[in-house]
């Protein structure tokens, strides 16, 4: 039985008053690949009554009154992405579509919803706790870089006026704030939870706290926000990480107490094995259902965290750096209730996460230490310390695929080929990769290939990329399969340079390969790329870095990556000759295209 979306439901279920209102920018889908489905499941698995109020009617208090007043809270999340991400594009246009709404139809979901949605909460039943969690709530926690007012904001418990903030995955932080308001604790009490944040009127005493640079600080001097952000970076596991303290005035401040650890393996399979209806809710339908929903429909979930470290993705800010993988039972269970389905037709998409071929923590050192703060897993280079072994995930897709009825597994979160190739056996797992989870084309993501962007992307070399291509092209010639690569990238991340890009560009050329996906670099709250655009510094190192921000530059460096679209043409000479290298024209631009414009 779905979870109440309206009063009527909440009566059917018998129930005079709700112990939360969950609300959230996105339609509701009872599904795990969604936050707000997991934490309303984990809450009535405790015994919590949870309505969901799902992209409700912001311009009034009117809409976060349809359940009465909750008894214990309001819990606000702006969806599954940061509200702004949601609804502008990289260069700052509205989106026409919303991927987590009924119909794909944009315009419904507010600008900084969490701010907007917290405090029509707070307007509609003033006492009753708010607070705010989900990704807008994570990334933002502390005083952040905001790409769409270029400035330094404040921290989102502050701006949304919540009572506290939860931040990265929320299962354990939920209930333990939810036991606590039941048996009696006012909510300004609620000071000690990890994976929370609050406010205090003083810093506490103790080792335990790092003092940040205050919010004045960060605000007026970039490098007093990257050293912010360094502090920031290296206290986000469970195991090492101290409790931080960020000061607005002189009786203000935001506390972040440290992580919560990862939810271990039966954790994870318990909160999967929650009954979820794994539907969008029924009232959708004859708007055309939620397109969003249709990505993870027939996709297993079988691990959180990743150990990549990639710097531009938020990942290790929100989920962090320790892997955790659900139990094979538990994913052939599910996958075996999805044969099941009426509208099954034989293809899962998905056996992954954040990284499909990271199914446990990077070394074991990690569980008694923590995660290395002086270097990443897997850059510059491949930790000795990683294990790299695919067998078990190997097995799981053999599991997976030999279940009746189904035809085809795919693999469509991504495969970390350095990590991957640093597995001695990995010419077994790329022929069985190629054989059975491919069907045409295998999407990777090397994300560029100069040396110079690579290193502030903390991406492997491009060797790496060259090997597991020639590898994953003779394994195809041999299996007697037409099936190519595609690979995702950035364009005008901190750090390229057009003379980068113009690498870029030749490399493609001469390997042959068309990029089918190139996203701008997109400075999310966050990510350690975001504090390299905002200071022009990187923050671990605090050495300069090369950042193109003007429409011109960014518009040259992404058509470099598509010189073969002849609508690019222009700007790629424009771009060569900005560089001084007319000599590349003929190279990039066809001799006939060349001959027309000399005329």
């Amino acid at each position: 039985m779905f979870l109440p979306i309206t009063r009527e439901e909440m009566n059917m279920r018998g129930w005079e008053q709700v112990d939360f209102v969950l609300v959230t920018g996105d339609a509701y889908v009872d599904h795990h690949s969604f936050g707000t489905a997991i934490i309303a499941r984990v809450l009535e698995s405790h015994g919590y009554k949870v309505a969901i109020l799902p992209r409700p009617d912001y311009k009034s208090a009117d809409d976060f009154r349809r359940f009465g007043k909750p008894r214990l809270g309001f819990l606000v999340n702006s969806g599954v992405v940061d509200s702004m991400v949601n609804n502008f594009s990289v260069f700052k246009h509205r989106r026409k579509k919303d991927e987590y709404a009924p119909g794909g139809e944009a315009g419904g979901r507010p600008d900084r919803a969490l701010i907007v949605y917290a405090n029509r909460a707070r307007e509609a039943y003033k006492g009753v706790p708010v607070i705010i969690g989900g990704i807008e709530a994570s990334l933002r926690r502390l005083g952040h870089y905001d790409y769409w007012s270029d400035s330094v904001r404040r921290s989102v418990l502050l701006d949304s006026k919540a009572d506290l903030l939860l931040y990265g995955m929320g299962e354990r932080s939920i209930v333990e704030v939810a036991d606590a308001l039941d048996s009696g604790l006012d909510i300004k009490d609620i000071t000690w939870i990890k994976g929370t944040c609050c406010k205090s009127k003083t810093m506490p005493e103790g080792d335990e706290w790092i003092k940040l640079p205050s919010f004045e600080q960060i605000k007026e001097d970039k490098k007093q926000y990257a050293e912010s952000f360094a502090v920031q970076y290296n206290n986000n596991d469970a195991v090492s990480a101290k409790g931080l303290a960020e000061q607005y005035t002189d009786t203000l401040w935001v506390l972040q107490n440290p992580p919560q650890p990862p939810l271990e393996q039966f954790e994870l399979d318990e909160v999967y094995a929650l009954p979820f209806e794994k539907e969008e809710h029924p009232s959708y339908a004859a708007q055309g259902g939620i397109p969003g929903f249709e990505e993870v429909k027939f996709s297993l979930v079988s691990s959180r965290g990743c150990f990549g470290g990639c710097s531009f993705c938020a990942l290790t800010y929100h989920q962090g750096r320790q892997v955790r993988g659900r139990s094979q039972e538990s994913i052939i269970e599910e996958a075996k209730e999805l044969t099941k389905r009426k509208d099954f037709k034989g293809y899962i998409h998905d056996v992954g996460g954040p990284t499909a071929n990271f199914r446990g923590p990077a070394c074991q050192k990690q569980l008694k230490s923590g995660v290395c703060t002086h270097r990443d897993c897997l850059y510059p280079n491949v930790c000795p310390s990683i294990k790299a072994d695919h067998s078990e995930y190997l097995e799981l897709l053999r599991k997976v695929r030999s279940l009746d009825k189904v035809k085809k597994v795919f693999i469509r979160s991504g495969i970390r080929y350095d990590y991957l190739l640093a597995d001695p056996k990995c010419d077994k797992f790329i022929e069985e990769l190629c054989k059975y989870h491919v069907s045409g084309t295998l999407k990777v993501a090397p994300e560029h290939i100069s040396p110079n962007v690579l290193s502030h992307m903390h991406k492997p070399p491009k060797e790496d990329f060259i090997r597991f291509t020639k590898k994953y092209k003779k394994t195809n010639e041999r299996l007697g399969l037409k099936q190519y690569l595609i690979p995702y990238l950035i364009s005008s991340h901190p750090g390229s340079t057009l003379d980068d890009a113009i690498e870029l560009a030749l490399f493609l050329k001469e390997y042959g390969f068309v990029p089918d996906q190139v996203q701008d670099f997109y400075p999310t709250p966050g990510t350690l790329a975001t504090c390299m655009y905002y200071t022009g510094l990187n923050p671990l190192s605090m050495e300069k870095v090369y950042v193109a921000k003007s429409m011109e530059e960014k518009q040259m460096q992404r058509a470099l990556i598509h010189f073969h679209k002849s609508e690019n043409r222009q700007t790629v000479e424009k771009a060569l000759k900005k560089a001084g290298r007319e000599d590349l024209i003929p190279v990039l631009i066809s001799q006939k295209y060349h001959k027309k414009r000399k005329k």
